[in-house]
């Protein structure tokens, strides 16, 4: 498997700087992300993707996967149309930017029914989010089949596709190989077992998030290093290779120390070693 590390777990840098950062720390990529304003953001040209590209290549490190935080704000099941219309349009700009960058994948939240952290009011019909999330990825998968670009549809805490089987089934109703999960094996604990959602979605897995977890602390103040939290790591790789799996391992920090920032990274690349068995 390789070893990435998502751009959320970063000090706020520029990105040639954390490019170099996780390099020195042992990572092989980086999953960068796609947001309102920044260097990757709606308005970024090819152009200057390029030239993001060319800092990754330049430090050694492999561009695979385009994240975005914007779908806690734009949702593909919103009961504003408008607000779905723009969901869909931020995933063709997120296609569009990993085919530049040269990416296997992009990182989406499939829809949302309740996120207390997000907007703890704002709920959708369960039923309802179900349709319009699976019509809004019917007709994104020709654009991802197009680009060649895999959408990897989030577990996350959205109240919603709350279990691997309804996952799975969900991903089978789109029907493309350029569909399936982005399993975070670290936000399975809140109702699972991360080998348990591996084993049912199977080679539907494009992509794994590692977090980690301490079920004693509950919310998302349960978030914790990697190795110090709940999960069980071995159970997990076993599933892994049960299945087959040997792409990316990402890891996301979030959130990151409160001082010395950059040692998080460290941390995490030591801990990953351990998890995957690297000496």
């Amino acid at each position: 498997m390789k070893k990435g590390i998502s751009i959320w777990s970063f000090p706020e840098q520029e990105l040639n700087a954390s490019f170099a950062l996780a390099k020195d720390a042992g990572f092989e990529g980086v999953e960068v992300a796609l947001a309102e304003e920044g260097e990757i953001s709606l308005q970024t040209t090819e152009k200057a993707l390029l030239e993001i590209k060319k800092q990754a290549d330049n430090n050694g490190i492999e561009l695979y996967s385009v994240a975005s935080g914007l779908y806690w704000d734009y949702w593909f099941n919103d009961d504003d149309i408008s607000i779905r219309e723009k969901a869909v349009s931020n995933c063709k700009k997120q296609i569009e930017t990993a085919s530049i960058l040269g990416c296997e994948s992009i990182l989406v939240i499939p829809g949302v029914v309740n996120a207390d952290f997000a907007d703890p009011n704002k709920v959708v019909d369960y039923c309802t989010t179900y349709e319009r999330s699976l019509e809004a990825f019917v007709g994104l998968k020709e654009i991802a089949e197009q680009y060649k670009i895999e959408i990897g549809l989030e577990n996350v805490w959205n109240k919603f596709l709350l279990s691997p089987m309804e996952m799975r089934d969900f991903i089978d109703k789109i029907g493309s190989k350029y569909v399936g999960s982005y399993l975070d094996i670290g936000n399975t604990l809140l109702n699972g077992y991360p080998d348990q959602w591996i084993r049912a979605l199977g080679d539907r897995i494009k992509k794994v998030h590692f977090k980690d977890y301490r079920k004693a602390a509950g919310g998302l103040h349960g978030f914790v290093d990697l190795l110090a939290g709940d999960l069980d790591f071995p159970a997990a790789m076993t599933a892994l290779n049960e299945i087959g799996y040997n792409g990316w391992v990402t890891a996301e920090m979030i959130p990151n120390y409160k001082y010395y920032t950059e040692t998080i990274i460290y941390n995490t690349s030591n801990a990953m070693d351990k998890i995957l068995g690297r000496k």
